[in-house]
């Protein structure tokens, strides 16, 4: 972490991380945000050495005996850090040497914003990608504490600045989401079902011909308007695995709405 010499110089910087079985990527990613004056970790019941590995880094690290979901356990997180500024990052996410300088730049002066979107450079099966919708994909990270806030959502939550202004930082983050296709299968089902039920905890409806085109579109989106055919075969397998996560998505939806019709439609006994 940051001597307190060159601390004193700038504003504080808190960096927050949640985490759950990550020991092959928390290392490289707490040590790429070693200039930080404060690392926190908020772990969800790793059954590796996921809390002892970041441990070795001075995390302050917080076991939690749930899930609430990504939105809520980010605002844990979150609502543990103490300094001026914080940096929200995931295990499978590093800190480039360049934007690390550039977050250290920023920490120096008054920046213009509270808010900050950072890019990714996101990595499948050891190739760069840089068409598809992955690149450059900003995230907003990077936030004066106090300005900004996680929604709620299970998955796919963002993080909300509260006066709207955000900046962009020039540096990039590394993504490595994925080490393998088996990997990313896992992750299309997860995400299918934890999106579909909160799509119909909303009252959201579908059919199985929606399922199909919901798919079809999503192929037809990140393969060809998105470029994704300049990633050559790596391309045309997210294109693939984009389609079919929606598909699934859908479909586990109408399997719910199934589900909830066969559960009206039998007959009430007495007591």
């Amino acid at each position: 972490m940051t001597s307190p010499s060159t601390a004193a110089t700038r504003a504080t910087l808190s960096v927050i991380i949640i985490t759950k079985n990550e020991s092959r990527h928390i290392g490289a990613c707490l040590e790429s945000v070693s200039f930080a004056d404060e690392i926190i970790v908020v772990d969800s019941g790793s059954t590796d050495d996921t809390c002892e590995i970041a441990a070795r880094f001075d995390a302050r690290i917080q076991v939690t005996p749930d899930w609430p979901g990504f939105g809520p356990q980010k605002n844990r997180a979150l609502d543990l850090a103490t300094c001026e500024w914080v940096l929200s990052i995931d295990a499978d996410e590093r800190v480039t040497p360049e934007l690390a300088d550039e977050i250290c730049r920023q920490l120096q002066t008054t920046p213009a914003n509270n808010t900050y979107e950072v890019a990714r450079l996101s990595h499948f099966c050891g190739k760069a990608i840089r068409h598809s919708g992955w690149w450059p994909d900003y995230v907003l990270r990077f936030f004066k504490r106090g300005s900004a806030r996680f929604t709620d959502a299970a998955v796919h939550e963002k993080l909300v600045a509260k006066d709207g202004r955000t900046g962009r930082l020039q540096a990039h983050f590394l993504h490595y989401p994925y080490d393998n296709l088996e990997a990313l299968i896992n992750k299309i089902n997860r995400y299918s079902s934890d999106a579909a039920a909160m799509m119909y905890a909303k009252g959201k409806r579908t059919h199985v011909l929606g399922a199909v085109g919901h798919g079809f579109w999503t192929f037809v989106r990140s393969y060809l308007l998105r470029r994704g055919f300049l990633d050559g075969a790596h391309g045309f397998i997210l294109a693939v695995a984009a389609g079919a996560g929606s598909f699934f998505r859908y479909a586990k939806l109408w399997l719910l709405q199934r589900q909830e019709a066969s559960s009206r439609s039998k007959p009430h006994r007495n007591a």
